[in-house]
Order: C-alpha cells, then structure tokens, then sequence
C-alpha cells in the first residue's frame, strides 16, 4: 500500500477520515476471530520489518536515545503484547455465562463482548512506539477501527510509524493523525465511541470535557507524582539498586518514574553516596555513554532547568549524581541531580518532574511516611521497598494508586496478564492484556428464553396464591 493511506492531509478533514471508518466498521460490525488474529499478524509483521528504522527515528527525535532505551521500553514490549493477546484472544471472544436467577428461570444468560466501533488513541512523545502500538493492539484485537494521533514532538517516529501501518492497514481501518494542539483539540472532538487519551493531567482533563460533548467514553493514562518508599528494614543499597534504572531509563522521562523517594531520614545521606556510586557503575564514562538519552526538547530542558532553578531559591539542596550542577544544565544530557531540604511549596513537589530531578525526604517514623503519602493526589505508581510482611499489607490497605510494586519498580508495566491504569488524578480505565480488550469492548447482556414461559405467572393479575407463596420465598 501507498504510505500515504495512513496520514492525513489537507484534502482530507478529520471528521471525513471518521466516517469512513464508521462507514467501514458497519460494513463489518464484529471481525471474526481469524480476521482479528489476521490484523494483529500484519502489525507483528510490519513491526519487526520496522523496528531498527524506529530505534533510529526515536534516537533522532530526542537528540540522542539508548538503543536498549527504545528497544526494552517500546519495541519489546509491543511484540510480547501482539503475542499475548493472539493466543488469549479465542477466550476472551467467547460469550460469558452468567447466572440467571430464579425469576428469570428458565433462561440462559450471557454477555457479549462486541467492538464498539471507531476509537482515537491520543499517543505522548515519551514513549511514542510502545504508546502508540499497545493501545492500537487492544483496540484491534477488540475488532475496532482506530484513528492515532501522534506526537508532533516526535515527527521522524511519527514518519516510520506511518510507513509501517500503511503497509499493513488501509486507513479505513487505521490512520494516522499528526498535527499540533489545535489538530489534538479537533481530533478529541470527533464522535469517538471510545477515546483513549496518554499524557499530562491537566491536558486530560481537557480531553475529557472536549469528549463530554459526544458522550464518548474516555480512558485517560496519566501520570502524578509516584512515590518511593524506603524502610527502615530495607539495605539502602538494595534499594537503590531497585530504583535506580527506574529513574533513568529514558532519562526519567517515563510517567512511572519515581517522583520523589521517602527515606529514612538517618539515611539520606547514605543513600545519596550509593546512589552515586552505581549510578557511576551503570554508566560509566557519563560523558560519552551511548546507553543514557536525552532530555527530549529544548522545550523540556528549559522546563526541567526552572523546576531546579525555584528549588534553589527555595533552599533545596542539589546533588548531581557525577559532575557540576551548573556544567549540565546547558546540556540535554542530564545525570539524576538528588534534591533535598525539599518543601511541599516548591513546583517540583507540585508538578510531575517528568525528567532526571530526584527530591529525597526524610521521616522520622514509618507513620510519618504513610501519612505523607495518603494526604496526596492518588498516584499511577507507588512503590514499596520493605521485606516486612505487616507493612507491606498496611501500605496495600490503607493507600490507593494505579499500581503497586513492592522491592521493584517500574517492572510492573510489563505485566501482560494485569491491568495498567491510573486512579483519580492519575487517570481513569486500563488497558494490557484482557482488561485492554474489556476497554475496547462494549459488554452486552443477552438474555434468552424458549416458548415456556413461568415469569408469566408473576404478571396482573397480582395477589394470586403462588404469586404470594413466591414472594414469600424471595423476601425470606
């Protein structure tokens, strides 16, 4: 197919795209089984052809991007999630059965999972392959036609994304959307029967009103500030160990990253060293390592520079994991820089850092740190790092978050088989694995009965002797 079968252009409004789409999914309400294994083949396939151009456009984008980056965070994890849900899928199209109950005896019950039609998947400049790619896969496998708005921030990504879904899909049944705010403003505004949104939370809000409009149900993958946990039984260098990567894979970038680390306050001091320390080990020769990306955009940097400057001012206290503070703050290739003495009046306490700023707070009591966490806006991620059984069941019953990673971090978004989304602030719906495919799927009732018909005897006339006796029965 012509490259040009996915994109849209001047000739083709947006709102035309859609109804061909519709127009397309009507003519072929509910893809087989077959036909939707066969949509998520032509996607592996055109991916693995793909791929190596994609490590390329991803490391042109931001400047520079580890090739091990963009391979374990976008790539991979796409090809283990097509591989998932084709061998799930024969299940989870089976119709579920469900139990009818006396009064609608006899009869057999059950819920469909049908697609819902034409989906937008709104797709961040973070991750721009693996967040674009995994929600395209539950959308598919659900058997919806979708429309993918990209990141303009990511435009030699957005090329090659491009060429690969042409090569594998007409545009009636994917198409690919670039453009700007205003294009992303228009694209929300489409009748979507569903709209799956990734990025910062004040802009998913926005999304959501713009939706509210058509009624168009959202799923919103945001982000907040997902904290760590240090306590007092866990060795500080294991936990760095398990934070570590966490923070500076795609340098910080990630909207799982730990936000700020709640340590022992007898400990920051050691936990600063250590954290130095490996993070020398992980990255040897900083200046030269091709296995550290970059800060995306000037945009960014500028961004990252005046949360650390309002810190400064405000008396926190900067430590670079190697080098001068004020020698990497002209490059977009920044070290983790620890942050302490930090106060809940500084933006980089407010704001999602989204980049390689690490606050440290110390507590004096395990009570301290959980009260410090309940008294937040509900985070995408929190993580534990503790051996103790009885705190680890506190933290899981007296917090809420998207997710929760105990003596790990990040690794959870692995996971095929288990949901990943936000709570609150943080986001609304799932996506991965079955919960991606309920997402994508409307879930209807189907209630059928044969020619006997006992409910009948429950109809007017009322106050008849069974109807009594069964009633009877019912409110015992």
């Amino acid at each position: 197919m012509d490259s040009s079968n996915a994109s849209s252009s001047s000739e083709t409004t947006l709102f035309q795209i859609w109804q061909r789409q519709q127009q397309a999914f009507q003519a072929l309400p509910v893809p087989s089984l077959a036909q939707r294994r066969a949509t998520l083949g032509a996607l592996k396939k055109a991916l693995l052809a793909a791929y190596p151009q994609l490590l390329i456009a991803m490391s042109q984008d931001f400047g520079h991007r580890s090739e091990y980056d963009s391979l374990l965070a976008d790539v991979v994890p796409v090809l283990n999630n097509l591989k998932y849900c084709q061998r799930q899928l024969p299940r989870w199209m089976q119709p579920q059965r469900r139990h009818s109950g006396l009064l609608l005896f006899p009869s057999k019950l059950q819920v469909h999972y049908q697609p819902k039609g034409v989906c937008g998947i709104i797709v961040p400049w973070n991750f721009p392959v693996m967040l674009s790619l995994s929600p395209l896969v539950a959308a598919l496998a659900a058997g919806n036609r979708v429309m993918l708005k990209l990141s303009e921030f990511t435009p030699h990504t957005n090329r090659v994304l491009r060429q690969l879904l042409a090569q594998a899909f007409e545009e009636s049944q994917v198409a690919v959307i670039e453009g700007d705010a205003s294009v992303a403003a228009e694209f929300s505004a489409l009748p979507f029967d569903h709209l799956l949104f990734t990025g910062a939370t004040d802009v998913g809000k926005a999304v959501m009103r713009t939706a509210a409009a058509n009624l168009t149900p959202v799923t919103l993958e945001l982000g907040g500030k997902s904290p760590a946990i240090i306590a007092d039984d866990m060795p500080i260098s294991l936990a760095v160990e398990r934070l570590l990567y966490a923070k500076t894979l795609n340098a910080g970038q990630t909207c799982v990253a730990p936000d700020y680390v709640l340590c022992p306050h007898a400990k920051v001091a050691e936990f600063i060293k250590c954290w130095q320390l490996k993070f020398n080990r992980m990255y040897p020769d900083f200046a030269h390592n091709a296995d550290y990306s970059f800060i995306v955009n000037e945009r960014h940097h500028q961004r990252l520079r005046t949360l650390l400057n309002d810190a400064q001012v405000q008396g926190a206290q900067c430590v670079p994991a190697l080098g001068s503070l004020e020698a990497l703050t002209q490059l977009r290739k920044w070290p983790t820089v620890l942050l302490t003495e930090v106060s809940d009046n500084m933006a980089v306490m407010q704001q999602e850092i989204f980049g390689p700023l690490l606050p440290v707070i110390g507590y004096q009591s395990w009570e301290q740190a959980l009260r410090y966490i309940q008294q937040k806006p509900r985070p995408l991620a929190l993580y534990l790092l503790t051996f103790d059984k009885q705190r680890q069941q506190q933290l899981l019953q007296q917090t809420h978050s998207g997710s929760v990673c105990i003596n790990d971090a990040l690794y959870h978004v692995a996971a095929d088989d288990a949901p990943f989304g936000g709570i609150g602030p943080s986001g609304m719906g799932h996506y991965h694995g079955r919960e991606g495919f309920l997402e994508f799927s409307h879930a209807r009732t189907v209630l059928s009965k044969k020619r006997v018909n006992p409910a009948k005897l429950m109809q007017p006339p009322y106050h008849r002797w069974w109807q009594k006796l069964l009633l009877k029965y019912l409110l015992r």
